[in-house]
């Protein structure tokens, strides 16, 4: 195990140097420049995402997509994510976080608008698409469609599986001293019985348990940040200045440098918010909605509820703890978290375990379809319930296994999903710039594209 650990080690280290950095924010950036600054249709995006539309096609409602796709991104990333980041970057990397979370908006427009362009509908009247489609249909890279899915196929194991099961165990067993083991066997029992109903099963669950979860974890950090307003300021300070200079973090951080919160903040703001991962898009495709750019915006306001709120709250609290309370060790991402809502009196573990336990399992089931998807474009349907096996015991032995192993998988992973996927929206970027010229900028936002 420390072997392979090593080797992921070094894997990591090399895919998510400077070319990364550069390639993701390059097309974050790219893409908000050529899109006139999607960013600032936020609030008609949220607008959407609420509504029906009664005129669309797909497998599930615009909300369902979305809650399925928040599901599957507002997880440990939020939570143990952010803290992971903090601890190996300093505090420099919430900045750099968040603003992965900003100009990501357009790249997950740009995703969700590709996804409704390209996808196909199967002989059982299902709804196919993701990045796979759209670089096999829009480019005509069968191949690099093919390699596409399987790396999301194994990343479901990773970022989608393993990552959220040990993150539950860990902390059961740091709040509760209950086994990981029978944490495991609870998870996988619960995963079970909600994945085996296909994509509505899940997201029936995950637009109900989305919004729940989502307003608790809120609630639990904004009574922290009124328990440390005094040092709120203080924080949003450190938080600026140690992005660009790792001197200002002082010498509680020592050993963060401007690369390694560069590095940790935008490797754990896409393992968050995956813009330009290529997941969400999976799961867009089967929206029901009458053109490309009602659920490009609507996916995109997934990226501003994960990132640029959640994360950035969760980043507040951590580095207002650290400065406000002396017994806290920011060495430690894994517990970080859970010591700073310790703060709360009473209710402040369990507030955070409940949060961590539903967004990691709602994490679990989002991913679970998107790894089918990949699956069923490799090799059709009979294979599908052979995954969904696998799938369900690996939440299990993501239970027992070694964290610092499941993350740097997870990070791999990651970036090896996100280079085709990118890849794909640069050389489409044209297309997307004329669907949006026809729906959005044109004020036709009502029209179908039939």
């Amino acid at each position: 195990m420390d072997r392979l650990n090593d080797i992921l080690t070094l894997a990591s280290d090399f895919l998510w140097g400077w070319p990364m950095i550069i390639l993701l924010l390059g097309t974050h950036l790219y893409l908000t420049v050529r899109l006139r600054f999607p960013q600032l249709r936020i609030f008609t995006a949220i607008r959407l995402s609420v509504k029906k539309d009664a005129d669309g096609h797909g497998d599930v409602s615009q909300f369902g997509s979305l809650a399925t796709a928040l599901a599957a991104t507002i997880g440990t990333g939020n939570i143990i994510g952010v803290a992971t980041a903090v601890a190996l970057g300093g505090p420099g990397a919430v900045l750099w976080c968040w603003l992965t979370g900003v100009f990501g908006i357009a790249t997950k427009y740009a995703e969700g608008l590709l996804a409704i362009k390209y996808r196909v509908k199967t002989k059982d009247g299902r709804m196919l698409g993701g990045p796979m489609y759209a670089l096999e249909r829009g480019l005509g890279w069968k191949w690099l469609a093919v390699v596409f899915a399987v790396f999301t196929a194994c990343a479901s194991f990773g970022i989608g599986n393993t990552v959220q099961a040990n993150a539950i165990a860990v902390l059961a067993n740091e709040s509760y001293g209950i086994s990981p083991y029978f944490t495991g066997a609870v998870v996988c029992t619960l995963t079970g019985a909600v994945v085996l109903g296909g994509v509505k099963s899940i997201a029936r669950v995950c637009s109900m348990l989305v919004p729940f979860m989502a307003f608790f974890y809120v609630l639990g950090c904004l009574v922290i940040l009124g328990i440390n307003w005094h040092y709120l300021w203080p924080a949003l300070k450190l938080i600026v200045n140690a992005a660009f200079s790792p001197e200002a973090a002082g010498g509680g951080f020592v050993g963060s440098t401007v690369m390694m919160a560069a590095r940790f903040g935008i490797a754990r703001g896409l393992f968050s918010n995956e813009s330009g991962l290529g997941s969400a898009p999976i799961v867009a495709a089967a929206a029901k909605t009458r053109n490309p750019v009602r659920q490009a915006l609507v996916s995109s306001s997934g990226t501003f509820w994960d990132t640029v709120v959640i994360c950035a709250i969760t980043g507040l609290v951590i580095v207002s703890s650290v400065l406000a309370y002396n017994d806290i060790d920011f060495s430690n991402g894994a517990v970080l978290t859970k010591q700073a809502f310790s703060k709360i009196p009473y209710l402040g573990t369990p507030l955070l375990t409940f949060g961590l336990l539903t967004f990691a399992f709602s994490t679990i089931l989002g991913w679970c379809y998107y790894g089918e998807r990949a699956v069923e474009y490799l090799g059709g349907m009979r294979w599908v319930k052979v995954f969904r096996v696998f799938y369900i015991a690996a939440v299990f032995v993501g239970s027992i296994i070694n964290l610092s192993l499941v993350w740097t998988f997870a990070d791999c992973a990651n970036a090896l999903m996100a280079i085709p996927n990118l890849l794909s929206l640069l050389f489409l970027s044209g297309i997307v710039v004329q669907e949006t010229r026809k729906f959005l900028w044109s004020n036709r936002l009502d029209d179908s594209d039939e």
